[in-house]
C-alpha cells in the first residue's frame, strides 16, 4: 500500500528507526508527537535518574532486586514524560514550529494532528507516567509523600518551558531544571530526602543540559533570530565555545563534588576524568555553523551519560 503524503517523516529523525519500520503510517504523527523516532531525548532525561540511582545505592541499604527494579520504572518513566513534554510543547509552540524549517513538518503545525488530539495524547502519556511514579514512591514498602510531592513540584519548570524561549534569553536553564530533576528523584525515592550530593549532581546536570542544548539550538539561530525567539545559541553566538569550556568544567568538578560527599569509590572519579575528555572533543568538534555537526554532537551527550554511569556502577561494584 502506498504511504499517503501527509505520512511524513521529521526531517531530523534518524533514518530507519523502529517507528517507521513497525507502526502503521497512522501512528507516525502520534510517535513523532513524543519523539520515539528520537531516542536521544528520554536518553538525555533519564541519566541524571540513572546517575542518581548509582551514587544512592552506594550510601542506601539498596538490594539488587530494588536497584533493577527502580532503574526500569525510571526508564518507563523517562520515555513516558519526555513524550508528554514535547507533545505538551508542540501543543505550545505550533505557531512558532511552522515557521522554523526543522519543525514546520511536526505533527501539529504541519496538521496532521489537531490540537485537541494532541491534548488527549498528551493525557494518556501523563496517566503512564503517573502510575510509574505511584508504584516509584511505595517500591520500598512505605508510602514515600516527599518523593511524590518532589515530582509534582517538576510539573511547575515544565509548563513554564515552552514560554520562557519568549521571555528569556535562557531557555536552555529551564530545560535544565525540568531535565535533570530525575538527579533529585533518584536520591529522593531511595532515602526520602535530599542532602549535598543530590543537590550537587542536579547542579551538574542542569550546567550540562545548558552546554548540550545551546549546541543543539545552533540549528535554528537563523530562523530563531527572524521570528524573534530567544536562545543562548543566539546570546553565546561566535563566544559559544569558550562558554561551554565554562560550562562543562563546572559540570564535572560538581560531579566531583557530588561523588566525593557520597563518599563513592575512585573508578566514579576516573568516570568524570573520561566523560571530561569527551566534553573537550565535542567542544573540538563544534561548528556552530554547520547544523548536521551540531546534531551529531548533541546525540553524542548519550555516550557521556554512559560514561558518568560506568563509574559511578565500578564504584558500587569496588
Amino acid at each position: 500500500m502506498t504511504r499517503p503524503a501527509t505520512a511524513t517523516r521529521i526531517p531530523d529523525a534518524p533514518s530507519g528507526n523502529w517507528v517507521y519500520r513497525a507502526l502503521p503510517y497512522a501512528l507516525w504523527p502520534y510517535a513523532q508527537l513524543a519523539r520515539w523516532d528520537r531516542p536521544i531525548g528520554w536518553w538525555l532525561l533519564l541519566w541524571p535518574c540513572w546517575w542518581s540511582l548509582a551514587l544512592v545505592a552506594g550510601v542506601a541499604e539498596l538490594s539488587l532486586f530494588e536497584g533493577l527494579a527502580f532503574g526500569a520504572l525510571f526508564l518507563i518513566g523517562a520515555i513516558a514524560m519526555r513524550g508528554a513534554g514535547c507533545t505538551y510543547n508542540d501543543i505550545v509552540d505550533a505557531g512558532i514550529d511552522a515557521k522554523v524549517e526543522r519543525t514546520a513538518l511536526r505533527p501539529i503545525p504541519s496538521g496532521r494532528v489537531s490540537r485537541r488530539q494532541g491534548l488527549i495524547f498528551l493525557i494518556a502519556q501523563l496517566a503512564v507516567g503517573l502510575l510509574v511514579l505511584l508504584v516509584l514512591v511505595n517500591l520500598r514498602g512505605k508510602f514515600n509523600g516527599f518523593a511524590l510531592g518532589l515530582a509534582f513540584l517538576s510539573l511547575l519548570v515544565v509548563l513554564a518551558y515552552p514560554f520562557a524561549k519568549r521571555v528569556t534569553n535562557w531557555p536552555q536553564l529551564v530545560l535544565g531544571l525540568a531535565f535533570s530533576w530525575g538527579a533529585l528523584m533518584g536520591w529522593a525515592v531511595v532515602l526520602g530526602d535530599l542532602n549535598r550530593p543530590a543537590i550537587g549532581l542536579y547542579a551538574a546536570a542542569v550546567l550540562w543540559t545548558i552546554g548540550y542544548d545551546t549546541i543543539y539550538a545552533h540549528q535554528d539561530k537563523e530562523d530563531d533570530a527572524l521570528i524573534g525567539v530567544k536562545s543562548t545559541a543566539l546570546l553565546f553566538g561566535p563566544h559559544t565555545k569558550a562558554v561551554l569550556g565554562v560550562l562543562y568544567t563546572l559540570s564535572c568538578l560538581l560531579l566531583a563534588l557530588a561523588v566525593l560527599r557520597a563518599e563513592s569509590a575512585w573508578p566514579a572519579y576516573a568516570g568524570i576524568a573520561a566523560g571530561g575528555g569527551h566534553m573537550i572533543w565535542q567542544i573540538a568538534r563544534l561548528d556552530i555553523d554547520d547544523g548536521a555537526r551540531c546534531l551529531a554532537l548533541f546525540r553524542s551527550n548519550t555516550q557521556f551519560g554512559w560514561i558518568i554511569f560506568a563509574g559511578l556502577i565500578a564504584a558500587l561494584l569496588i
